[in-house]
């Protein structure tokens, strides 16, 4: 059930529908915009950035659903719940943000009065950048966070939708990116550095029904001195050809099948949680520790997210047997309805 897209070509075909289906470890299909088929405003493109340690975690996001879009930075400490957020709402963006059509090349910027955010390409990996002077609620806030990519391993997924045979959704998750830099919000600053700082990239394109549920789960450190990742998830549409489920250590991609979990019952969101894959590859107790919820209601969105940040522990085993033991990783999981 985990068919592997190797055969390079366009995402496509000339109805609108998806060329091929499964997943890679690599971009192997062209992202190509203009054979959707689907009416433009079903046209969802976003670049989400997300860099945290052990303590905080700072979220830059360009992004669009075509008659709505939102440039934003996010910011918050796990511990003592301090929190800002900043959003500037575009309304009908439509393909105005220029969304590159790889996440392995082309820049992305975004430049108002109100905020200033890029996303660029430098040599050894991505240099994010982002300002704003904030307003009466918002103190202004400054991020500059380079993230090395030691390597090209990821996971993609060309993934359709039952509705309809137009409906996709293309997405490449890279983690593992070790982060330095810094991130100043009025006169305090927070500074990530690669022995306990970690990117995720969340790039994403597709065309998606109005409405949809979804379980997403993703986290980077280190065991044994290398880096180690994790990406699970589940209701991005139909994952019959291969799910997103993947592990990540010293460079190289681990395909998992299905990992099981109830996230919002047992106890609710901020109960302890039992991960469980069908063939205990992944065997994991999780933790939490902060949940950061966020609702969005502007124009025909509305959406509600609860992402959860805690501790994992527990095993997961590599395609050679290796088994790893995972301890006090802290990463996260959410779960987001949404309609947009």
């Amino acid at each position: 059930m985990q068919h592997r897209i190797e055969q390079p070509g366009n995402l496509l075909k000339e109805d609108g529908s998806l060329a091929q289906r499964g997943y890679s470890t690599q971009a192997v299909l062209t992202y190509n915009r203009e054979q959707i088929k689907a009416p433009a405003w079903k046209i969802k493109e976003w670049d989400f950035y997300q860099v945290s340690n052990d303590d905080f975690c700072v979220q830059l996001t360009i992004g669009h659903v075509s008659y709505a879009g939102d440039v934003s930075i996010r910011f918050f400490e796990f511990e003592s719940g301090y929190r800002v957020d900043y959003s500037h709402m575009l309304v009908l963006p439509f393909n105005r943000l220029n969304m590159p059509r790889t996440a392995e090349a082309g820049d992305l910027t975004y430049r108002s009065d109100k905020i200033e955010m890029a996303f660029r390409f430098v040599e050894g990996g991505r240099r994010l950048t982002a300002k704003t002077p904030g307003d009466g609620k918002t103190p202004p806030i400054e991020v500059d966070i380079f993230l090395q990519q030691p390597d090209p391993v990821s996971i993609v997924m060309a993934t359709p939708f039952d509705e309809d045979k137009r409906f996709f959704y293309y997405n490449h998750k890279i983690n593992c990116m070790p982060a330095d830099g810094v991130v100043r919000i009025g006169d305090r600053e927070y500074r990530f550095s690669p022995g306990d700082a970690f990117g995720l990239l969340d790039w994403g394109r597709g065309v998606w029904p109005y409405r949809h549920e979804w379980f997403w789960g993703n986290g980077s450190g280190y065991i044994n001195g290398k880096r180690f990742g994790f990406n699970i998830g589940y209701g991005f549409g139909d994952t019959s050809a291969a799910t997103e489920n993947v592990l990540f250590y010293d460079g190289t991609a681990h395909k998992l099948s299905h990992v099981y979990f109830d996230l919002p019952g047992g106890g609710g969101y901020m109960a302890q949680k039992i991960f469980t894959s069908d063939d205990g590859r992944f065997e994991m107790v999780f933790t939490p520790i902060y949940d950061r919820y966020t609702e969005t209601k502007l124009l025909f969105v509305d959406t509600h997210c609860h992402q959860l940040f805690g501790k994992w522990n527990g095993k997961v085993v590599l395609d050679d047997g290796t088994v790893l033991e995972v301890k006090d990783l802290v990463a996260f999981v959410e779960h987001a309805v949404n309609k947009w």
